[in-house]
Parts: C-alpha cells; sequence; structure tokens
C-alpha cells in the first residue's frame, strides 16, 4: 500500500491525492500539520532532509519527495502521462511553470490572506503575488483557449500540478471573471467521475 505524508489543507499534498484518485489506487493517509513543525523534526528529516510534504512512500518503504516528481511517478505508464516525448515535454513544461511562475504567486497569496488573516503589514507583499499571479493564470487563459486541457484534448498530470491553486485562486483573493477558459477547464477537471475535491479526506 502507498503512503502519503500530506496536509490535506496543502495544494501541493492535494496535487497526489487527487492523482491517486484519478488513478483509482488506494493509499494510506498519513497527517502532517503543516503549521506545527512537525516537517523541521528529526524523524520527519529521516523520510524527507528538505523537511518538506507531500512525501510519497512506496512499497518497498524508499521515499519520494517534490510533488511534480510523484505525479510523474504515480502517472506512468497511464493515461494522464503521453508517451509522445514533444507532448511528454510539454507536460514538463507546465509542470516547470506552475513551480516557478505560478505557485509561489497563487500558494502565496493564499497562506497570507487565507492561514495569516491578511495582515496589514503584509499587504504590499500580498499585492505583490497578486500582480504575478494574474500574469501566471493570463498564460493558462490563452492556452486554454486553444486546447480544453493544458496539454491537448487530454487531462494529464500537467492538468494536475495546476488545478490545486488554480481552483483556490478565489479563495486566495484572485478574481476569474475575465477567465472564461480558466473556469471552463475547473470544471471539466472537476468532471472527471473519480475526482475529489480538496476538502475531502
Amino acid at each position: 500500500m502507498l503512503r502519503i505524508y500530506g496536509d490535506h489543507r496543502s495544494g501541493n499534498c492535494y496535487k497526489v491525492k487527487l492523482m491517486m484518485h484519478l488513478l483509482g489506487r488506494p493509499y494510506e493517509w498519513v497527517p502532517i500539520d503543516l503549521t506545527s513543525g512537525e516537517t523541521r523534526s528529526e524523524a520527519f528529516r529521516a523520510i524527507n532532509p528538505n523537511g518538506k510534504i507531500p512525501v510519497l512512500e512506496l512499497e518497498d518503504g524508499t521515499h519520494l519527495w517534490e510533488s511534480n516528481a510523484i505525479l510523474n511517478y504515480l502517472a506512468e505508464g497511464s493515461e494522464f502521462l503521453p508517451r509522445d516525448p514533444r507532448l511528454r515535454t510539454q507536460v514538463l513544461q507546465w509542470q516547470f511553470f506552475e513551480q516557478y511562475s505560478h505557485e509561489p504567486y497563487l500558494s502565496g497569496a493564499r497562506m497570507i490572506k487565507v492561514f495569516e488573516g491578511d495582515p496589514p503589514e503584509r499587504r504590499e507583499e500580498y499585492e505583490a503575488k497578486r500582480y504575478d499571479g494574474y500574469h501566471a493564470l493570463n498564460v493558462m487563459e490563452q492556452q486554454l483557449q486553444r486546447t480544453p486541457y493544458l496539454v491537448g484534448d487530454t487531462c494529464s498530470i500537467a492538468d494536475v500540478a495546476l488545478y490545486p491553486f488554480t481552483s483556490l485562486a478565489e479563495e486566495s483573493g484572485f478574481d476569474l471573471a475575465d477567465y472564461p477558459a480558466i473556469r471552463a477547464w475547473l470544471q471539466r477537471v472537476a468532471s472527471h467521475p473519480r475526482y475529489i475535491p480538496i476538502t475531502a479526506e
């Protein structure tokens, strides 16, 4: 049985949980509280020396970390990872985009607004993250006006990587009214018969 160490509130952990459900694979969830400092403990760093979640424990007791790396491992041989080298590289392109141009801003804005209560002393930082976050949403909107999913006509791990924080964008203070292609894409991903929301435990 695969084991996931994660926090149900975390968008990065949600990627892995959603992927497991889309694949229909059973797993054990090991709850880790993001706010407790547990990931910095010696015991947890023995699992992931980088001290972050999610972590996927394989059947042989070894561990994988970094959410997008885990997605690639889980999706190998499935419909969610194209076999064609060009399409597979496009999947990686969107995963790199998510980590460097999308997640830092949408997730960062969510952290300040939702988890920290939007303190006045961090308002300037919050607005800066929203500015860059809107740039990322603009890039996605352009692509999704051309194709139903980020890489062509079928859902891939590129979509799984970008879905969590985009689906939480309005909670984080972003207005998606001017992003009809993104809103339609969010509905398409959520229409998968094995889809689960972030709130599912």
